[in-house]
């Protein structure tokens, strides 16, 4: 009998800390807490940067991580003031180096077009670095790291001088494998860089997600969910794959506590209509306990 009562008074404990865990005030996947991203670049509809910032007042988001494309370049500053009058915070910008194009002091001109409105509207916020895949593909591993911690080196410097702070984003190739984004980070052990990891775009290592979501744990400032299949397709929405679930769940094991990033990206689809729908797939996933 004695057990028996053990036993239920474990029971009873475990359900309250998960109830508590998925408390209002703790639950993760809130709105407070979910990044809208990939929703500039990607709109079927060419939405205007008002109209753009309607859609999340309309969804309910306060934040958002502007990721452009150099056509976005000329309103891009119009857009970040507009934001700031809004309210709406702008969590972080996409930079997307080529090395055979961009170079430590030397940067194309819509890389150098971040870092002057940055400076120009005075945001201080995370800038998310991915580099061109195929430019390290003839490097050996050496060369590799030289120029990445180069070039990360350079943008961190510059980031930190407008009170900014960048972190690397897996975006494919040699630059986008976990292990080597960690060689970055050691080798510039006075710079604060972080880590955006992307589900979307880990289809190449799925069998050592566990392994290489540890090992970037203390340097996760981000992640980017995604439904997700061995084999893809690349973008699911949230709840329609079947191992996303198990990948959260390993991220919040680990205490990480967010933010999440909740992607609005489709090739030719509706921003607004896939941030709903990745949104309602990720609360059917996990649920409020109330």
């Amino acid at each position: 009998m004695k057990n028996k009562s053990l036993l239920i008074i474990t029971i009873v404990f475990l359900f309250s800390c998960r109830a508590n865990h998925s408390t209002k005030e703790a639950y993760p996947f809130s709105k407070s807490n979910l990044i809208p991203w990939s929703i500039v670049g990607f709109d079927v509809k060419e939405r205007s940067p008002k109209e753009r910032l309607e859609m999340l007042e309309r969804l309910g988001y306060k934040q958002y991580a502007y990721g452009n494309r150099p056509k976005h370049i000329p309103t891009m500053k119009q857009e970040w003031q507009l934001a700031k009058e809004k309210g709406i915070t702008i969590k972080a910008v996409w930079l997307y180096i080529n090395l055979q194009k961009d170079s430590p002091y030397n940067l194309k001109p819509e890389s150098e077009a971040v870092f002057k409105n940055l400076e120009s509207v005075g945001i201080k916020t995370q800038i998310w670095i991915g580099f061109e895949p195929t430019y390290f593909e003839d490097l050996t591993e050496e060369e590799s790291l030289k120029q990445a911690v180069e070039m990360v080196s350079y943008i961190s410097k510059r980031a930190t001088s407008l009170g900014c702070k960048i972190a690397l984003y897996n975006h494919g190739g040699w630059f986008g494998k976990p292990d080597n984004q960690l060689k970055i980070i050691k080798a510039l052990p006075q710079q604060n860089i972080g880590v955006v990891f992307n589900f979307h775009h880990s289809h190449d290592a799925l069998d050592d997600y566990s392994e290489n979501i540890k090992k970037l744990f203390p340097y996760l400032w981000s992640v980017s969910l995604n439904g997700m299949k061995t084999g893809g397709p690349k973008i699911i929405t949230l709840g329609k794959g079947n191992l996303e679930k198990k990948m959260i769940q390993q991220l919040l094991d680990l205490n990480y506590t967010g933010p999440f990033n909740i992607l609005g990206h489709v090739k030719g689809g509706d921003p607004e209509v896939i941030l709903k729908q990745n949104f309602e797939g990720l609360q059917q996933l996990f649920p409020l306990i109330k």
